[in-house]
């Protein structure tokens, strides 16, 4: 059986765009079939002050891991990407960030995983892309 994953990606150091790519590329070969992309958009830092802006996009992908190994799998994606550190109560520059937003209709709270994401639509960085491929 599949789920219907939406993650969101992004990057602010290095070739953005390529890290962006990677990522995909590799949600693909790792997660799940990614059946749409977004847009690419350029955004302004949020939550911290940094002279990097970022470059920001949407996915969805057919996945048939369970939400926690979709999380394991994604962070191990980051860390093959080369983001050494999450963010800990204060944002900061990356080379890749890689969020769940939504996994089906399911709701999950546990210390490791929230979804759907809290505060996603707080953010237009994340939901303009969503909005891009879920309309």
């Amino acid at each position: 059986m599949t789920h219907r994953l939406y993650l969101s990606l992004g990057s602010n150091l290095g070739d953005r765009k390529k890290n962006l790519e990677d990522a995909i590329s590799l949600i693909n070969d790792s997660v799940g079939h990614v059946c749409r992309v977004s847009s690419f958009i350029e955004t302004e830092p949020w939550g911290f002050k940094s002279e990097h802006s970022f470059l920001n996009a949407a996915c969805m992908v057919e996945t048939a891991l369970t939400p926690e190994q979709c999380l394991n799998v994604t962070q191990e994606i980051e860390r093959k990407l080369g983001r050494t550190t999450k963010s800990c109560g204060s944002y900061q520059d990356r080379i890749i960030d890689i969020d769940m937003l939504s996994y089906d209709d399911l709701c999950i709270d546990t210390p490791q995983l929230t979804l759907p994401h809290p505060r996603m639509h707080e953010r237009e960085f994340v939901m303009i892309p969503l909005e891009e491929i879920t309309h």
